[in-house]
């Protein structure tokens, strides 16, 4: 199996949009972020999926989103991503606030649930990502061509995702979520499904990403993982309880590793 880690993307980086009506000082701290939320609120009926949820994460550094199932981190990238408007509190990316639709295309989102067109190849569906997105059909064939060979789909560029294992749609998707070079990569668990092997291919390409100026966001539950982010924040029933490296965490709360950390933070968080 071909991994290319260190390809290089040549994403070009145009200037974010900006706000007339605001006030310069505060559009210069809101474009500083690659992704801001303010007192960030989530309601499904009663159920709060997100509470007052509060980031700041830097531009071209790998963060991760950490938490159980149902900590809020999906919901918190939907919202980013403008596919939810959130009941209260607000949200930036790139310094625009979202939803915006003017902010998309400098938007990768890769969900958790495989969003792919299952009777067309893969192929197909990578082709119909690009032209949505105006690129020209040299551009696609190009980016298509670097991508397979990272996600190791050369083979079945022309077989049906419908025909695909599940690990292999979901392989597909994240290359999708990448053939327009957009600035910021949204991730919802991009490694589900995916052999140790090319799981730390992943990384790898990650990393020659963010080398590039990308910003990339990933969500995920296995801690282990978090030791390839520049900076974590550890989500807990909608809310941020820690934000720092994996080091600074596991110093702050005396423990060894992340998984150790986030009890200890837990804990103190129902006593308060």
């Amino acid at each position: 199996m071909e991994k290319r880690s260190d390809i290089e993307t040549g994403a070009a980086l145009p200037s974010g949009p900006t706000k007339k009506e605001t006030p310069m000082r505060e559009t210069q701290v809101r474009e500083s972020y690659a992704v801001e939320t303010r007192d960030l609120t989530m309601l499904f009926g009663k159920f709060k999926a997100l509470d007052k949820l509060n980031l700041r994460i830097q531009r071209g550094i790998i963060y991760g989103l950490l938490g159980p199932n149902g900590a809020g981190k999906t919901t918190a990238i939907k919202i980013a991503c403008g596919l939810l408007t959130p009941t209260g509190g607000q949200a930036f990316v790139l310094g625009t606030k979202v939803p915006n639709r003017s902010i998309l295309p400098q938007i990768g989102y890769m969900p958790q649930e495989t969003a792919l067109y299952v009777e067309l190849s893969v192929h197909q569906n990578m082709e119909l990502f690009g032209e949505l997105y105006g690129m020209t059909p040299k551009k696609i064939a190009e980016k298509e061509d670097e991508l397979l060979r990272f996600v190791a789909l050369e083979k079945w560029k022309h077989s049906p995702v419908a025909n695909l294992s599940g690990g292999m749609r979901h392989r597909t998707s994240l290359a999708c979520s990448m053939i327009h070079e957009p600035r910021i990569l949204l991730l919802d668990e991009p490694t589900v499904g995916v052999d140790p092997e090319l799981r730390s291919a992943f990384w790898q390409y990650f990393t020659a990403l963010k080398q590039s100026g990308v910003t990339i966001i990933i969500t995920t539950h296995y801690m282990d993982e978090a030791q390839h982010c520049d900076k974590i924040g550890l989500v807990r029933q909608g809310r941020l309880i820690a934000d720092g490296t994996p080091l600074e965490i596991t110093k702050e709360t005396k423990t060894t590793n992340l998984e150790d950390a986030f009890l200890a933070l837990s804990r103190g968080q129902e006593t308060s």
